[in-house]
């Protein structure tokens, strides 16, 4: 199908029902659930202002062209940048293009479809996690611990309380640690939460030691014998050095209770944020070792190029995406899911 075809029927399509994103201090309203969906109709409806932005300005380059040239080249360019791609990414996929076009010697818009569908579900990396135990290595026996990092306001609270709905609906015992204990916001909502999902929290009081909450949290989860457990840390980013020796002593004393804790470092990114993404993804990299990506509230914007350069820059696996408000709307990320809501089934 030819991406004008792909553009035209998508506009010819009813428009999905607009929802809007609960604040991340917000801790009145309840968790919702969606109507009944297949996965890619979920995914197609989360990344529609995405698919529609991105083809909007693709249409616009290719129209009136019979082929790919050097000029249409440069056009694709810009609408991978302004479509959050990223410039490093960016310039892979054009260099893979044009080898292709020197190859060929001609290619018509409708094989650019192709091609780039293949160049993007390339460049981005795949969890080897499967959705068995909503995509987490849990073992019999010893807790599998997640220590869950990113900037205030990205959705990391939120992201923890619904992945900790997920596991206990799937009969999965949830410890909870509140660590961010510098927000008493984010510990009343992280509470909120886990009682939505029926999953045990630790906290102390607000300005107490992270790293104590993170102990406590795993010393109590090892000792109820529970299969996951999710810490929340604060989501400062003033001070780089101060960061990274926080994240660094929860991770040493967690490591004290259960070997090789946390077993995944996961950071959550506002999706919407964009360019600021990057940056974030940076820092935190720089901080701790990530090993997971979350990218949140990608149904609210057209900016969902971002899962590509991202994933692809820093080379971690993007994990779960968030499309809605709805518990169940944070979903296990799969590439070709995501190809086929940008590009339409193949």
């Amino acid at each position: 199908m030819a991406l004008f075809d792909i553009f035209k029927k998508k506009k010819t399509e009813p428009a999905a029902e607009q929802t809007t994103q609960p604040q991340e201090h917000s801790v009145e309203e309840a968790p919702q659930t969606t109507s009944e969906k297949s996965q890619q109709e979920e995914i197609d409806e989360g990344l529609k202002k995405t698919k529609e932005g991105f083809f909007g300005k693709l249409a616009r380059a290719v129209a009136g062209r019979t082929h790919i040239d050097e000029d249409f080249l440069d056009d694709l360019e810009e609408v991978l940048i302004t479509s959050d791609v990223g410039v490093e990414t960016t310039v892979k996929i054009i260099d893979n293009i044009q080898a292709r076009v020197a190859r060929d010697k001609y290619m018509n818009t409708a094989e650019l479809n192709d091609l780039l569908r293949d160049e993007i579900s390339n460049l981005l990396q795949e969890c080897e996690e499967k959705h068995e135990n909503f995509g987490l290595s849990i073992t019999e026996g010893t807790p599998y611990v997640v220590m869950v990092v990113g900037v205030n306001g990205a959705g990391k609270t939120t992201t923890i309380g619904k992945l900790a709905a997920q596991l206990t609906k799937a009969g999965k015992k949830v410890y909870i640690g509140a660590a961010d204990t510098f927000r008493a916001a984010a510990i009343d909502q992280l509470q909120v939460w886990a009682d939505r999902a029926g999953a045990t929290m630790i906290r102390q009081d607000m300005g107490s030691d992270p790293a104590s909450v993170a102990f406590d949290t795993l010393k109590s989860a090892v000792a109820n014998k529970a299969d996951v457990v999710l810490i929340d840390t604060a989501g400062r980013l003033h001070n780089k050095v101060g960061l990274m020796n926080e994240l660094s002593k929860i991770r040493n004393v967690m490591g004290k209770i259960i070997p090789d804790a946390p077993h995944e470092v996961m950071l959550v990114l506002d999706g919407s944020t964009g360019q600021n993404a990057f940056e974030q993804a940076r820092q935190f990299t720089a901080a701790t070792k990530v090993n997971s990506l979350a990218i949140t509230k990608l149904d609210g914007t057209a900016k969902g190029g971002v899962v590509i350069g991202i994933s692809d820059q820093f080379g971690i696996p993007v994990h779960y995406i968030g499309i809605g408000e709805g518990v169940d709307q944070l979903k296990i990320f799969d590439r070709r899911e995501y190809v086929n809501a940008l590009f339409g089934n193949k």
